[in-house]
């Protein structure tokens, strides 16, 4: 942002600020259709209106059935938070519609699971089954996680000990050269050591 963005940007809040006093000041409150808030000049632009919330729609049984079902709007929530968080969705209302109606007509939670997983196959399920092969789902990445560590300890233990055992020195055996050199070096070494 340059120089003259910034004051023009200034110079339109000073503007800005002065007219929201005066409005406050003249006892506009925000109460419904008062004021410039109040009014809706295009109702169409308002959306579709949403039926009154009753007791039912929060309760905790059906909370628990809706949460182990995924939303097929593709947002890959389950039934219960995309109902509850996205209030453009009409696939979550009518799931939930669809549970409470299989709960009226006297079924369980694992009866009405099993509804939906009849009609929509066992992608609805926010969890794959513990059975079967969908066990590997839940035991194959732990077992992965602990094998990585297992490899990634040994590997580390052996690297530290290579350069713990080079570390003695050199031997006069391991220097290339002829054998009177050899020995002289030797004889120096032990000098040395001395």
């Amino acid at each position: 942002m340059g120089r003259r963005e910034f004051l023009a940007l200034g110079a339109g809040l000073l503007t800005v600020v002065p007219s929201s006093r005066r409005l406050a000041q003249q006892g506009q409150d925000s109460l419904p259709g008062t004021g410039q808030s109040g009014r809706l000049w295009d109702p169409d632009r308002a959306g579709r209106p949403l039926p009154p919330t009753t007791a039912r729609d929060n309760d905790a049984y059906l909370q628990t059935i809706e949460k182990r079902l995924r939303c097929t709007c593709g947002c890959g929530l389950d039934v219960y938070t995309c109902r509850t968080t996205d209030f453009t969705c009409t696939t979550s209302p009518a799931m939930h519609k669809r549970v409470e109606a299989l709960q009226d007509a006297g079924m369980n939670a694992d009866q009405i699971i099993a509804a939906f997983v009849k009609e929509n196959g066992e992608s609805i399920l926010m969890a794959p089954p513990k059975h079967g092969f969908n066990l590997a789902g839940y035991f194959v990445p732990s077992a992965l996680i602990l094998g990585a560590g297992i490899l990634l300890t040994l590997a580390l233990r052996r690297w530290t000990r290579t350069p713990a055992a080079a570390s003695t020195g050199p031997t006069v055996a391991s220097v290339g050269g002829s054998p009177e050199e050899l020995a002289r070096l030797q004889h120096e070494l032990d000098q040395i050591d001395a």
